[in-house]
């Protein structure tokens, strides 16, 4: 999809403004990675003693810059700069792809000064094409000079695939009394499944965290957020998830943060989750071709997990998608989706409500059904869908959309 394709009808009326975010800059800038002319690049630098924290896709086929940051979490959880390109996953391309990294890593420090092993890297778009790091030569040294603390807008832009709109968040919180931000964006439409998706995100803060209870943090973060949605059920080889703490709020004494159990970060916690969530919802609010943000919620399951297994089964189902972008409360295809689910499951015991209207009742049709007071909840925007499985107290949420023509198209175009 282009740039200039409608924006999704579920997008936010208007981006967030970022404020600057003491300790990293912007810059962005086009290498004609796919497309000649196109703002295709990234460059983010981080000062010295940055923190970071990575979670990424469960692919058995990532991509060449997920194993690279793999390997630099490793070697100390320290960051100074993080290069990202749109156009070129560099994904399912052999060695080639481990050279084009090595040299994007080169080219960075090069540029910026900074040790390879403190360089992160991401990449997104199609899937074995090998990419040409070579495009970047040259360029990085201009986006350096050029890097400056409010480019926030043209970051979450310079990542975009098949996205309509760009996707960022913010939110405050105090650790001892001081006040930090917690500020990302993120990029992601299609091919988006938990276990991360076609995704990347990247958060940062000025905080002082050390990089164990950041990654402590992130990974908890994205169980109620990245890894509780879904567009197509897909999951992508390059999701990279990558928090990052610059450390420069110590300067208004902050705290240094150095165990994932202090209690002075539950607030931090709490608007962290609230940032992953944000975006998470963004992402499958720009689902391609959506038209529905749908919620669904299971309850009442054997347990936490058979309840996410139920209800993505829920959100994954063509059947159940293509009805509500019908606007059809068919809701035998959640008894269908429920059922094929694999976990424990009693038909007489089911429930089911769509927008709060108890639909289906004790393995029968709900008696007070009425279908235009339901077929009016199917009309709006945003829909929640609630299953009672009357079995244990399992609980889980997901958040998904509806399946239109409009994904076949944009999906049946992609390379073209």
């Amino acid at each position: 999809m282009s740039h200039d394709a409608p924006v999704s009808p579920l997008a936010p009326a208007s981006a967030p403004d970022i404020p600057p975010l003491e300790g990293v800059r912007f810059a962005v800038g086009a290498a004609g990675v796919r497309y000649a002319g196109r703002t295709d690049v990234m460059l983010a630098l981080l000062d010295r003693g940055t923190t970071v924290a990575g979670v990424f896709t469960k692919s058995k086929c990532p991509s060449a810059p997920v194993d690279w940051c793999r390997d630099r979490l490793l070697k100390g959880g320290k960051a100074r700069a993080l290069l990202v390109n749109s156009g070129n996953a560099n994904a399912f391309t052999g060695k080639t792809g481990a050279q084009a990294v090595k040299f994007s890593a080169k080219l960075v420090a090069g540029a910026t000064g900074a040790p390879e092993r403190q360089i992160f890297l991401a990449s997104t778009g199609v899937i074995g094409e090998p990419l040409d790091a070579q495009k970047f030569d040259g360029l990085l040294e201009k986006l350096v000079e050029a890097a400056r603390p409010d480019g926030w807008l043209d970051a979450a832009r310079a990542v975009m695939t098949t996205d309509t709109y760009p996707k960022l968040a913010t939110r405050t919180a105090t650790i001892a009394g001081v006040d930090v931000t917690i500020s990302g964006f993120a990029k992601g439409a299609g091919m988006i499944a938990p276990d991360m998706a076609t995704m990347l995100a990247f958060v940062f803060t000025d905080a002082a965290i050390d990089s164990e209870p950041l990654q402590a943090m992130l990974a908890d973060g994205v169980k109620g957020s990245f890894n509780a949605i879904t567009v197509d059920g897909d999951t992508s080889t390059s999701d990279t998830l990558l928090l990052f703490a610059t450390g420069a709020a110590k300067q208004r004494g902050a705290p240094k943060i150095e165990k994932a159990n202090d209690k002075r970060l539950v607030e931090f916690k709490r608007a962290l989750d609230a940032v992953l969530r944000d975006l998470a919802h963004q992402v499958v609010k720009d689902g391609e071709g959506a038209r529905k943000f749908v919620e669904v919620t299971v309850t009442g399951a054997d347990s936490a997990k058979a309840a996410k297994r139920v209800a993505f089964s829920i959100a994954n189902s063509p059947l159940v998608k293509t009805a509500i972008a019908g606007e059809d409360a068919n809701w035998g295809r959640i008894v269908m989706a429920v059922g094929k689910a694999g976990e424990k499951a009693d038909r007489d015991r089911l429930a089911i409500w769509f927008g709060g209207v108890r639909v289906a009742h004790k393995g029968l049709r709900d008696p007070d059904y009425d279908e235009a007071e339901v077929s009016q909840i199917m009309k709006r925007d945003e829909i929640v869908i609630n299953v009672d499985l009357g079995i244990g107290k399992g609980a889980a949420t997901v958040w998904t959309c509806d399946l239109t023509k409009e994904y076949v198209a944009i999906n049946g175009d992609y390379r073209s």
